[in-house]
């Protein structure tokens, strides 16, 4: 079991992820959201993810209620006006969850689709771009957790922006813990969650776009509480006021949560904490003979997938009951084309943790 007797388990996942308990006792205060004291930490987390995103001016940020994918919901489905065309760039299920944001929505688009194993090409976007001029929008997944591979950025934003298309990233589960400008990257839509690598609880997604590219939007919602557009006029014409009930809670959680990682020493040395934990991780599981899906430049410090060991008697299930037993939860496999698990190693959890998570391991190969 945990060491902690109040947390019975960590979890290594790519979110919900462990959090501080200083950021879970900021949820036993409750908030008024009329109150201009809560509206001026709406406004404060507002300003700070734009610092955050990029040091260039011309951004602003905006807060949705509800999941991650409802927060990606909300740009496309704002983004694109009724003659766009959105180009999908996929490797992995939430790649593919963009391209059926898209059909759900009737958006015209097309599936760039390199495959749930497979490397995104720049070169093949470029093509594809040069090819197909009626394309106005491109988005990918930054980290696709599917298998926990980090995808080209730098260079897919080159292509992108030299192409002169608007540019959408989900970046759910590395921002805040990946560093990157989105300004110096030419990103005009950043789309992430609170319960990710900054490390607060569910309930809320967070956009930081150009300001300008915002303004074009009015009218293109094809939602009523997804509109990006008329939550973002709402909280900047009223002082941090949501247009619909605000997830009072989890906000303030999230301004604690923003605390801590200033406290840590920024985005560069929580990556530094999550290179170390994933570090460990790899090595102790290849010293345990556990095989990672991916080749090592692929990897992101995020999550990390690894097949699943090649012996009638392994079982998932009781694998994972017995490591939950030793206070650490990890993650079902979500490629289609192998059996594998995934482990997690963004939250508040630290190198000391792995270190006792690889002992646990050791004491749950249960089939040899």
């Amino acid at each position: 079991m945990s060491e902690n007797p109040d947390v019975p388990y960590l979890l290594l996942t790519p979110g919900p992820i462990t959090t501080s308990p200083s950021v879970k006792e900021t949820m036993l205060r409750d908030w008024c959201t009329w109150d201009d004291d809560y509206n001026a930490i709406v406004q404060e987390i507002r300003a700070r993810l734009v610092r955050l995103a990029t040091k260039a001016p011309g951004y602003t940020s905006v807060l949705m209620q509800g999941s991650g994918t409802a927060t990606v919901e909300s740009v496309i489905g704002t983004a694109l006006p009724s003659d766009g065309r959105l180009l999908v760039i996929a490797n992995g299920v939430y790649g593919q969850r963009i391209a059926m944001i898209a059909e759900y929505l009737g958006i015209d688009h097309q599936l760039l689709d390199f495959g749930e194993q497979g490397e995104v090409d720049p070169s093949v976007v470029e093509q594809t771009l040069a090819d197909d001029p009626a394309i106005t929008h491109v988005a990918m997944v930054h980290c696709e957790t599917t298998t926990g591979r980090l995808n080209p950025l730098e260079a897919v934003s080159r292509v992108v922006t030299e192409a002169g298309r608007c540019w959408i990233v989900d970046a759910m589960s590395s921002f805040g813990g990946i560093p990157m400008d989105i300004d110096e990257l030419g990103i005009d839509f950043l789309i992430s969650s609170a319960n990710k690598c900054i490390q607060g609880v569910p309930g809320f997604g967070l956009v930081v776009a150009r300001t300008a590219t915002l303004h074009r939007l009015e009218g293109n919602a094809r939602s009523l509480s997804l509109d990006l557009y008329d939550q973002w006029r709402c909280m900047t014409l009223n002082y941090g006021k949501w247009r619909f009930t605000s997830p009072t809670h989890v906000v303030r959680a999230f301004r604690q949560a923003l605390d801590e990682l200033d406290e840590e020493g920024g985005i560069a040395a929580r990556n530094r904490r999550y290179a170390e934990n994933h570090r460990i991780l790899i090595s102790g599981m290849e010293e345990l003979d556990f095989r990672p899906l991916l080749p090592a430049e692929s990897r992101s410090p995020v999550i990390t997938s690894f097949y699943t060991p090649d012996h009638p008697d392994f079982q998932f299930v009781e694998f994972y009951e017995r490591l939950k037993g030793k206070g650490f939860v990890i993650y079902p496999g979500k490629v289609s084309e192998a059996d594998c698990f995934r482990i997690g190693t963004i939250g508040h959890v630290f190198p000391d943790d792995y270190q006792r998570l690889l002992t646990a391991v050791r004491e749950s190969i249960y089939w040899q």
